[in-house]
């Protein structure tokens, strides 16, 4: 038994080394790129193996002791990265309890899985929460007629049925202005760019997306869903309107890339300091991290959100509802990048040969 423990514990400890030289190494290989998403259960890894490291039978030789101090360091190199999503951190979004039906939004996002044909469990979570948008991705045209029930309260729809995992529709009861399906980078994988008017009448931006992920099926590389993430993310840092991007990014929230569009953009992301709110995967509880993202700028606090139980896909929906907050309450808080990130951004747009720049 002590002998099987061994190798356990330098499985677990070579595992939680590689991980971590692989979040160094700046290539877009899914084969490295893969190992941002499991952060949760790396450290899980981490601490199983320190565990196993003090136990009675294991001896602390030369080597033992270089190997324990690493996996010690990527234990807290993964605690710190996974830290600002637990509720123990500080919170970037304020909470406002106080209602003004006037100014606010309320969005339910839903990676639907292609072929699920539980559409009944949507509809029923759409009739629970009102949201004022709903979004449906890898929604084809089977997708699309079951949701025409919809309708009747929704009445300003975006619709874009794909059989290729790519289908994306957006439903609304508020006014759509302006609307503009573009294909950023890819020519078969949409992106919904519109202007939703609030009852108060004022206008706000949003930016509905779900970049190629880089996965052996997929994309063999972190390219185009990087580059798209970073358009959007330059694209909106000057915006004049209140603005939101959500979606399914295929990117986790502790990512190089999505750190990085967050500090483009100057967007918000309002789950940090109130926990993962892990989307994906439903189906499987040791794997799973948040896929399906709610950022917005600075002009809002944040009334609720939600994961919303599973629909049947591989996906949770999430819910969050949003308030305008009045002018002079409106900060702006983007930081600048540094030479090296500007270089590493400019560099993966341009390797990413998009078909649109500006949206």
């Amino acid at each position: 038994m002590d002998l099987v423990l061994n190798i356990f514990k330098i499985i677990l400890g070579v595992i939680s080394v590689l991980a971590v030289i692989a979040s160094k190494l700046k290539v877009s290989n899914w084969w490295v790129r893969v190992f941002d998403f499991p952060r949760i259960q790396l450290l899980v890894m981490a601490t199983l193996a320190i565990v196993l490291f003090l136990m009675p039978f294991s001896s602390f030789n030369t080597f033992n002791l270089g190997f324990f101090a690493l996996v010690v360091f990527t234990w807290f190199y993964q605690a710190r990265k996974i830290f600002p999503y637990t509720i123990v951190a500080g919170k970037e979004v304020n909470h406002d309890k106080t209602s003004n039906p006037e100014n606010e939004i309320g969005i339910l996002v839903s990676n639907v899985l292609t072929p699920n044909r539980h559409v009944e469990k949507l509809i029923n979570l759409v009739n629970k929460h009102h949201p004022n948008l709903v979004l449906t991705l890898e929604s084809d045209k089977w997708w699309e007629d079951q949701l025409t029930v919809l309708e009747e309260e929704y009445k300003y729809q975006v619709k874009i049925p794909l059989d290729n995992l790519y289908g994306m529709h957006l439903y609304s009861n508020l006014e759509l202005k302006d609307t503009k399906v573009h294909f950023l980078v890819e020519d078969d994988i949409p992106s919904i760019h519109s202007t939703v008017v609030l009852p108060s009448g004022k206008p706000i931006q949003i930016h509905c997306i779900h970049p190629e992920p880089p996965s052996p099926t997929e994309s063999d590389t972190s390219l185009s869903r990087d580059a798209e993430l970073l358009i959007v993310g330059k694209n909106v840092k000057d915006a004049d309107l209140p603005t939101l991007v959500f979606g399914d990014l295929n990117d986790v929230a502790w990512s190089r890339t999505t750190r990085l569009f967050q500090k483009i953009s100057g967007l918000l992301d309002p789950r940090k300091g109130r926990g993962f709110f892990n989307t994906y995967n439903a189906k499987y509880l040791p794997f799973r991290w948040p896929l399906d993202h709610i950022f917005h700028s600075d002009d809002f606090v944040l009334r609720k959100i939600r994961r919303l139980p599973s629909i049947s896909s591989d996906h949770f929906p999430i819910y969050i509802k949003l308030k305008l907050k009045p002018e002079n309450e409106q900060e702006d808080k983007k930081e600048a990048l540094d030479t090296e990130e500007k270089n590493w951004t400019e560099e993966t747009i341009g390797k990413a040969n998009p078909n649109i720049l500006t949206i």
